[in-house]
């Protein structure tokens, strides 16, 4: 996806709130952001890709500080959040056990993130109210059948505590007799989930787990590992959780790949480039 012109804005907040969370030297801080406004400077433009933009900040800051995990207590954040709604979530599914409202929860568990939101928002509340909304664009009947028809799933992971729902989805596409492989980041950037996440909360009971090779902020193709590529290539279906994946794929040619996005739309750029509105749930074929 390429960027709209509040993306500027984010980039600069997400950075104020990376570099504060990674290093307490306000000198370093200072400079690191020197670094970061030149470099949007540069290359902030009409047609540049914003998840390719957003992962350069992320890993300037990272190394520059030292620190490759600054969202590291928000990483724990999101665990707990998720575990602790998550019998609410388990009690709404029993009421209806579709596939959809499998979806709908793991969509609900996309808003447990501080990375497109910002540190202060009220996670809590947004769970709930994101669970029961309907969504805006609902191709889960197209999903459903490319389940029934593949093989192969390759099911593209976003942020940890969000994996948590994840799992209850995985456990249902199981059903569908399907070998299901889950992607997930090589090191932390953000709060992306890592496989050391997956296997606090049992993804491996349900999946195989894999990693793209990268630290991008969703997936970037040219970054992506040989393997991970020869992974994504030979699927005969992917499931994409979250914004950053969205937003890579927007930018690769899926050919006649059945690739459908799960997410809410926590950003207004997102939200015009797929035509819905500000907080919109969508289950979407790309």
């Amino acid at each position: 996806m390429k960027v709209h012109y509040e993306c500027a804005a984010c980039f600069l907040r997400q950075a104020r709130e990376a570099l504060d969370l990674a290093t307490s030297d306000e000198s370093l801080k200072m400079d690191v952001m020197v670094n970061i406004t030149r470099i949007l400077g540069e290359s902030f433009h009409q047609g540049a890709v914003s998840n390719e933009l957003g992962t350069r900040v992320h890993r300037i800051i990272k190394r520059r500080t030292g620190n490759n995990d600054p969202y590291l207590q928000q990483r724990n954040k999101c665990n707990l959040i998720a575990l602790k709604f998550l019998p609410t979530i388990e009690k709404i599914l029993k009421e209806d056990n579709s596939i959809k409202n499998y979806i709908k929860a793991t969509i609900a568990g996309n808003v447990i993130d501080f990375g497109a939101l910002g540190l202060e928002t009220d996670i809590d509340e947004l769970i709930i109210e994101t669970m029961l909304k309907d969504l805006a664009i609902d191709h889960s009947a197209q999903l459903e059948k490319a389940l029934h028809k593949a093989h192969n799933v390759l099911y593209l992971a976003d942020n940890i505590g969000e994996i948590v729902f994840d799992k209850l989805l995985l456990e249902q596409i199981k059903g569908y007799d399907v070998k299901v492989t889950v992607a997930l980041k090589e090191k932390p950037i953000l709060n992306d989930a890592c496989i050391i996440d997956a296997l606090k909360i049992g993804l491996n009971e349900v999946a195989e787990l894999t990693s793209i090779g990268t630290d991008s902020i969703g997936v970037i193709y040219d970054d992506l590992s040989a393997e991970f590529k020869e992974i994504f290539n030979n699927s005969d279906l992917v499931i994409a959780k979250g914004l950053g994946n969205y937003e890579g794929l927007d930018e690769m040619n899926l050919k006649d790949k059945p690739v459908f996005s799960l997410l809410n739309a926590k950003c207004l750029p997102v939200a015009r480039n797929i035509g819905i509105e500000l907080g919109d749930n969508v289950v979407l074929k790309l």
